[in-house]
């Protein structure tokens, strides 16, 4: 291809809206564009580099045995409503009307689809099991836009579905499609990790996993184990408390032995009543009110922690679970936001455990303009239901073998879950078994971000000059750039040097533009092929000089001299390891 008939629009700056490396490159080197608000044009090169991420997930899935379909991404609302997730999906479901009124979504996921699907065209044990995969548009309507590619309102992804006879059979596709998974990452240079997780809005009866790719950029916090190999994310992950109770008790015995009251006008936030009172957070209760599927509900927390709604969801078995406004306490006269505690609350509590471990608290008045001190857990308020509901932080251990835990962030690129018989019991989708009896089939559901995979391999192989691509998803295999296309003796090396290494099968990207030298090398840069050649001074004895990623990676040198020939067995190997 010539770089001179190729729309390649690079810039010198990163347009204001770029907010992470990755993302700045992408605009940088005229991968990308942005139309509005999380919505992309893949350029030329961009489109070349999904193609490549298409490509192995594409040769992945069919390895694991599955096939591939398209679903149409317009979907009858009735569909979403038999499945209960119509209200539920909430706003970021995009909904729209035909002009019959006929409501619909626009696709973020697919399971009522292929369920339905497989309840008109599965009715035996014979036609199980089997997994429909497609690469597609997804649409989601995304409070706040962020990162480029990483969260979209318009993105591309492959979503997979299998149906099976029994929770054996999903097993067996379950493993395979992780060990799919892994081979998709790795061959797309990621440096990621696979980790337990939360099945969110999609559900499901049995273990879910995300797949992470590691990047400071990312949005999702990892907690994990150095010693025993622990994994999961921030809302799943199960720890052994750093409570520091003794340190509570030494520095709260002088809040006094019982219950007394405190004037704290103006005061709602723990950080303004820590500093009021001139004591520590973790001496305080935070108490918070949720409306759980509708019925008001409290959460008790240090004040030093972070509640995990996640995990208050899941031991309230609430499908909704909504912080509770001004309105939704407007019958509750004695209740004032700021000024929450648990003494005499009235409402169910959930308390978390180092809450319960507390000697005693200062905790809100429920009154306006009042706090407790010397309160005492399990005895000035009841302790009926103790769970863990807090967030794991900093100095906490590892549930399974004890040691510190260690915090990172990482890209939410892949998830996989079990969902059971969720969709296919709501949506009456039935096989009959070898005995007869009338079953529902057992779904599991597999997502890999394709669009996210390829923002998310930018972010891992940005530099301060560009993205080196790895080879594998790179846009073309080897940039060939003639100090002077002008120059007959350099062109003619240029020429004979193309056509050897498209013989050989090769994707080459020659700069035949009239233009200074710095600026082809630094729109190389910024472009990242994993070799460029450049053919100078030395043409004339077929002298050349190479770099790629592999030598920017020793340290040692830039670019080396070889001859012509030496250039083109040094790309066929560096491309083979693709």
């Amino acid at each position: 291809m010539r770089q001179s008939q190729l729309l390649v629009p690079t810039l010198r700056e990163a347009p204001a809206e770029a907010d992470a490396a990755g993302h700045r490159l992408l605009l940088r080197s005229g991968m990308i564009r942005q139309l509005a608000a999380g919505i992309y044009s893949y350029l030329p090169l961009g489109r070349r580099v999904l193609l490549n991420v298409e490509r192995i997930v594409r040769e992945e899935m069919d390895r694991a045995g599955c096939q591939e379909v398209l679903l149409p991404v317009m979907q009858p609302a009735e569909l979403w409503e038999e499945s209960g997730r119509y209200t539920q999906y909430g706003p970021e479901l995009m909904r729209l009307k035909d002009r019959h009124t006929r409501e619909f979504a626009l696709g973020p996921t697919h399971e009522e689809v292929v369920t339905a699907l497989a309840r008109d065209e599965v009715n035996s044990y014979r036609k199980l099991p089997f997994t429909l995969y497609q690469i597609g548009t997804k649409f989601r309507d995304e409070r706040r836009p962020r990162f480029g590619l990483l969260r979209g309102r318009e993105f591309i992804m492959k979503d997979a579905y299998s149906f099976a006879a029994d929770w054996d059979e999903l097993d067996r596709t379950y493993q395979a499609m992780n060990t799919a998974y892994c081979r998709i990452l790795e061959r797309c240079g990621l440096n990621y990790l696979r980790v337990e997780a939360d099945a969110g809005t999609i559900g499901g009866q049995g273990e879910t996993h995300e797949f992470m790719a590691l990047a400071d950029v990312g949005e999702d916090t990892i907690v994990t184990c150095n010693h025993c190999g622990y994994a999961a994310n921030l809302e799943k992950a199960a720890f052994q408390s750093s409570s520091s109770v003794e340190y509570i008790q030494a520095e709260g015995a002088g809040m006094g032995a019982e219950v007394s009251r405190i004037a704290t006008p103006d005061v709602r936030t723990i950080a303004e009543l820590s500093s009021f009172l001139n004591k520590k957070a973790e001496q305080m209760i935070k108490t918070l009110l949720y409306l759980a599927d509708g019925q008001l509900v409290a959460a008790l927390v240090r004040g030093d922690h972070e509640l995990n709604e996640i995990a208050l969801k899941q031991v309230l078995g609430a499908e909704e679970l909504v912080l509770a406004d001004d309105e939704a306490l407007a019958s509750q006269a004695q209740l004032t936001v700021g000024y929450l505690g648990p003494v005499g609350l009235g409402v169910r509590m959930i308390v978390d455990v180092d809450v319960a471990a507390m000697p005693q608290a200062i905790t809100g008045a429920n009154e306006a303009g009042m706090h407790l001190s010397g309160v005492r857990p399990g005895i000035d308020f009841a302790l009926d239901q103790v769970e863990r509901i807090r967030f794991a932080e900093a100095g906490d251990h590892c549930a399974l073998c004890g040691e510190p835990l260690v915090f990172t962030k990482g890209i939410e690129v892949g998830h996989i879950f079990k969902l059971g018989t969720k969709y296919s019991d709501a949506m009456g989708a039935s096989f009959l078994d070898r005995n007869g009896r009338q079953c529902a089939p057992v779904m599991g559901c597999y997502g890999i971000g394709v669009s996210r995979l390829v923002a998310a391999i930018a972010e891992q192989h940005a530099t301060e000059t560009g993205i080196r691509w790895p080879a594998s998803v790179a846009p073309y295999d080897v940039h060939l750039i003639p100090v002077s296309w002008k120059d007959e003796q350099q062109q003619k090396l240029v020429l004979e040097l193309e056509q050897q290494l498209l013989d050989r099968g090769l994707r080459v990207l020659v700069d035949d533009r009239d233009e200074r030298p710095g600026v082809k090398f630094k729109d190389a840069e910024l472009i990242g092929l994993p070799v460029h050649i450049v053919v100078g001074r030395g043409a004339g004895e077929a002298q050349v000089e190479l770099g790629s990623h592999k030598l920017a990676a020793s340290g040692e040198t830039s670019r080396i001299q070889l001859t012509a020939q030496e250039a083109i067995t040094y790309v066929i190997e560096q491309v083979q390891q693709r």
